[in-house]
């Protein structure tokens, strides 16, 4: 049976494949999308790719971006970004997304709105007939009333709970903001959702990613499906 890692590996090398000399890609955060900046890195200093630069979605993809040659801009220093490879969490028959396991998604959906295209790369076992069926949905919220906003969410359905760190304390984003993982159920209507979330003062973003991936990369042990929306 094919590893988890090497479906990982099979779906950012092929995601890899759009990335063309003078662009500028935005580089996501995750153990799948770590797969394909490695890749780019490798790409730069052998000299098979030129002229790349990339918009890091983390601090933690910064940092390895660097540790492997790409060389790093921001949102504010350039006016589109060509192409972003991401992970994602769970992912429905529309290209929907539910992302945030890693805590980035606001700088992940920052970046992915600034794009032209935007490659998602998973392996099979991520695709759901609806979101929030195998996965929590991130919400990231202020300090200032978590417990209150986390009582909205519930009044919705479903459970909320304050995302902690392996020694107890509570998870900070790259923003310094709070995760409440929301295990709302199956979303019937991810938009209105998303539009509802919005609305909600208190709350910084969510993982509900609706209408952004142009691409979607699928690995199995019969290889990778390029799916396009």
């Amino acid at each position: 049976m094919t590893s988890i890692e090497t479906l990982k590996a099979m779906a950012a090398a092929a995601a890899v494949e759009l990335v063309q000399p003078g662009m500028v890609i935005g580089l996501g955060f995750g153990s799948t999308a770590a797969y394909a900046t490695r890749l780019i890195g490798e790409r730069l200093v052998s000299g098979a790719l030129r002229d790349v630069i990339g918009v890091p979605c983390a601090e933690g993809t910064a940092r390895l971006a660097r540790e492997v040659g790409i060389p790093l801009t921001t949102l504010d220093e350039v006016s589109e970004v060509d192409l972003t490879i991401d992970g994602a969490d769970e992912v429905d028959p529309q290209m929907a997304l539910i992302k945030g396991g890693g805590g980035a998604l606001l700088r992940e959906k920052m970046v992915a709105q600034a794009s032209r295209r935007v490659a998602i790369i998973v392996d099979e076992s991520k695709l759901s007939p609806a979101l929030g069926t195998r996965f929590a949905l991130p919400v990231e919220v202020v300090d200032f009333g978590q417990r209150a906003t986390a009582r909205w969410l519930e009044s919705h359905g479903g459970k909320v709970r304050l995302r902690l760190r392996s020694d107890g304390q509570p998870f900070r984003t790259d923003q310094g903001n709070l995760i409440l993982d929301w295990a709302c159920g199956p979303i019937a209507d991810p938009a209105a959702l998303s539009a509802r979330l919005a609305a909600r003062a208190g709350i910084v973003e969510h993982g509900l990613f609706v209408g952004l991936a142009t691409d979607l990369f699928v690995a199995s042990a019969t290889g990778v499906r390029h799916l396009t929306r």
